[in-house]
């Protein structure tokens, strides 16, 4: 018994670490070229596979960009979550949440771009990440934080400033505050006062825990050329601030 236990250990981890493979292909493509232009040919040759192989593991290449976008929001909320939910406020939690996602283009420029090409998130389907924002989003309509308005209106304020800010934070000449700008922004249209807007959205942001061993941090590994670029971008915003 304890050798079959070990043999379905082994089989599992060698299945687990197959997948992560293949998801980090398909991460690496979508980034580039979009989950459009991304084919199974291509994902098994980043992957150095089989199409046999990548059957066993997902259906389709829709099924794969839909695993992948979940296993990345997954790691992003367990990321994010410790340090959104240190607050009781509901405009400090969406403003944390905001600036965490786009900062992800200086620490993670790879996930940041992956995420900036899945496009606008469609607020009627499955979305782990817009679950939480709506969370805290029907938080502060309740409390009155945030003026009274359709929960879909608040989701597009703050999803919008989301990728916007993603999206600029990935180019060079970026303002290193973009994100706080963009969490401003974002609570403003929410119904808070620029003053008070303002004032939540550069509050230091807390340290956010790095998952060892996920897609964001550790399956999934930048290449040189990302990661000298990324450098580069920090090192020009930290000068220029």
């Amino acid at each position: 018994m304890p050798m079959l236990d070990h043999r379905q250990r082994v089989a599992a981890e060698r299945r687990d670490r197959m997948r992560a493979r293949l998801l980090a292909s398909a991460m690496r493509l979508i980034a580039e070229k979009g989950p459009a232009a991304t084919s199974i040919d291509d994902v098994i040759s980043g992957a150095e596979v089989s199409r046999g192989t990548f059957y066993k593991y997902f259906p389709s290449p829709d099924a794969l960009v839909r695993d992948l976008a979940v296993e990345v929001a997954n790691e992003l909320i367990r990321m994010a979550e410790p340090v959104v939910q240190s607050y009781d406020d509901p405009a400090e939690r969406v403003s944390t949440g905001l600036r965490i996602v786009a900062r992800l283009a200086i620490d993670h420029p790879l996930a940041a771009t992956f995420l900036a090409r899945l496009g606008w998130p469609d607020a009627r389907s499955p979305n782990l990440l817009l679950d939480f924002v709506k969370r805290d989003l029907t938080e502060g309509i309740r409390q009155e934080r945030f003026a009274r308005m359709p929960i879909a209106l608040a989701l597009n304020i703050v999803t919008g400033a989301t990728l916007g800010a993603t999206h600029r934070m990935l180019e060079p000449d970026c303002e290193p505050d973009f994100a706080e700008q963009s969490a401003a922004a974002a609570l403003r249209g929410l119904g808070l006062d620029a003053r008070s807007a303002a004032r939540i959205a550069n509050r230091p942001l807390k340290p956010v825990e790095a998952l060892a061993g996920g897609l964001l941090t550790g399956t999934l590994e930048v290449p040189e050329p990302e990661q000298a670029t990324a450098t580069r971008r920090l090192a020009g915003r930290q000068k220029r601030g």
